[in-house]
């Protein structure tokens, strides 16, 4: 039977049709509960190969083992290579299931608009390229949605905090969800969930991007696979209910060691690890290189006092020195104190919050001070070298540390030597210009990746990942913090300053003999922008 001119591209709902004894027989084994999508996707769909154009859709072993994995479990999470046909795996399959399930909503979410609408086109043009005696009819058929004459639709959308709120959802499509904003991602779930908690299913997939955004959460809760008890499930999922589906690039018939060295050889090993490896390497331009930052995982503090976490009791015949970037403390950014020990440049302990007022904080830091003389004794008075950031609310740090009484703070205050032929007004601790923050953040870099400096704080491991380049300097990524990381620049310039007085430290910290810049740091580049007159 050739398909129907009615309606253009689309069938008309509600129309009555004859159909042969092999068009029901197809009929019946798309409508199979079991391997209904299967049959269907390989015989009535069809797909716009790049190169081919329009061919009917074969899906390889490990695309058939996807297909499965979407229909076997209600909670999907899938990790797959670049261009491994995940998007028409689930294009196949999303078509499928609302012409074949009625009264069904299927919401596609993807991180961009242009995402979402690639999707939606690949089930359009599926659908008016399928026999007209498999399809549905069609009551409703634009850009962003299809309903058919079932009662079931399909939805696109950018995925946003409130995407999908107080929607019904059958079915959920999450594309590309690891590289959502990581504030968005975890709203949009935390908004998600409870519509799909009367039943509905869930199909995340993602190229894998950070090994900390919400993707990558629920990806490894997905591999935890015992119960409390220390025992397997039986079902195959995860602790959170998901099962987690990984494809490898080798998988792909195309791809072999002569493609891989090829591909390799024009993005790199890293993207490459990234892309088709499907590593947790972070996909923005990071500070500290994404092969280094993916081996960086912490560990929990030996002990904590307060909101201090330590990882290592002081010991006298080190120098210890630790750092205030100061807040507000008004729910915003967050103040943070840094302590390492030194020449080994080793981290001891760490404070974070960002409620505690400026007077608090300054009274921590000198708490902190206080406990490492007590450890260390009186007579190693100068052990200790101590500094804040005097930028902007520095100010009142100094202010309060000036009313308390600077004499009550143990150890040396070193403040940033005055520039030579610069004069100026004396002012104690340490000020961040453009120009210190790229030398100290090139300084930081050779000390992390050349395995100078031993960093234990998750959290601090946590803002490097997201401590990324913007216009000519590196800051947080959007929505995210990166207050211990001014913190540790901050330790890093106070052992530059203290490297001029002892030669140990000098050699363990030095990138060349006169503390140039490293010479293979390049800094972003800055953006020019013309106007016209």
């Amino acid at each position: 039977m050739a398909k129907s001119l009615d309606g253009v591209l689309t069938k008309k709902a509600h129309t009555k049709e004859k159909f042969t004894e092999e068009q029901v027989e197809h009929l019946m084994k798309c409508a199979d509960p079991q391997t209904g999508y299967l049959h269907f996707a390989k015989n009535f769909f069809h797909i716009q190969h790049p190169v081919k154009g329009k061919v009917k859709f074969e899906p390889f072993e490990y695309q058939e083992r996807l297909l499965a994995a979407y229909h076997d479990y209600r909670f999907n999470i899938n990790m797959l290579p670049r261009q491994s046909g995940k998007t028409t795996c689930a294009s196949s399959y999303l078509l499928w299931y609302a012409m074949f399930h009625p009264d069904q909503t299927i919401l596609v979410a993807a991180h961009k608009y242009t995402g979402s609408q690639e999707i939606m086109q690949r089930i359009r043009y599926g659908y008016e390229l399928c026999e007209d005696y498999v399809r549905a009819g069609v009551v409703n058929y634009n850009k962003g949605s299809i309903e058919f004459e079932n009662g079931s639709r399909i939805v696109s959308a950018t995925t946003t905090g409130n995407t999908g709120r107080g929607m019904s959802i059958s079915l959920l499509y999450c594309d590309e969800f690891a590289f959502v904003q990581p504030n968005i991602a975890t709203e949009f779930w935390t908004s998600i969930s409870p519509t799909l908690a009367t039943g509905g299913r869930a199909i995340i997939t993602s190229t894998p991007n950070s090994d900390e955004d919400e993707f990558a959460i629920i990806w490894k809760e997905s591999q935890d696979k015992f119960d409390e008890y220390g025992d397997e499930k039986a079902d195959g999922t995860g602790l959170n209910g998901f099962h987690g589906f990984r494809a490898e690039w080798h998988e792909h018939p195309d791809r072999d060691e002569e493609w891989k060295r090829v591909e390799m050889g024009r993005i790199g090993e890293e993207r490459f690890r990234r892309e088709y490896g499907c590593e947790f390497l972070v996909y923005d331009e990071t500070l500290i290189n994404s092969l280094k930052l993916i081996d960086m995982l912490g560990r929990e503090p030996a002990w904590k006092m307060g909101q201090v976490r330590w990882w290592k009791k002081p010991e006298p015949g080190n120098v210890y020195l630790i750092a205030l970037d100061p807040s507000l403390g008004t729910g915003g950014d967050y103040g943070a104190i840094e302590v390492f020990e030194m020449p080994s440049m080793t981290q001891v302990a760490e404070w974070q919050h960002n409620t505690t007022p400026i007077q608090q904080q300054v009274k921590i830091f000198r708490d902190i001070l206080k406990y490492l003389s007590d450890e260390l004794g009186a007579e190693n008075y100068n052990q200790i070298y101590w500094s804040v950031e005097n930028n902007t609310v520095g100010e009142s740090a100094l202010v309060v540390i000036d009313n308390l009484g600077e004499e009550t703070f143990p150890g040396v205050f070193l403040s940033e030597p005055a520039r030579k032929g610069h004069v100026k007004k004396f002012r104690k601790g340490f000020n961040t210009t453009h120009g210190t923050k790229i030398s100290t953040c090139a300084k930081v870099k050779f000390l992390i990746e050349e395995d100078k400096m031993k960093l234990y704080s998750r959290p601090l491991i946590s803002e490097l990942k997201t401590y990324i380049a913007k216009g000519t300097s590196f800051s947080a990524k959007e929505g995210q913090h990166d207050d211990l990381v001014a913190a540790l620049l901050l330790v890093v310039r106070i052992s530059q300053v203290l490297a001029e007085w002892d030669p140990a430290v000098f050699e363990h910290l030095k990138v060349t003999s006169d503390w140039a810049v490293d010479e293979e740091f390049e800094p972003p580049l800055p953006i020019y922008i013309s106007r016209g007159f």
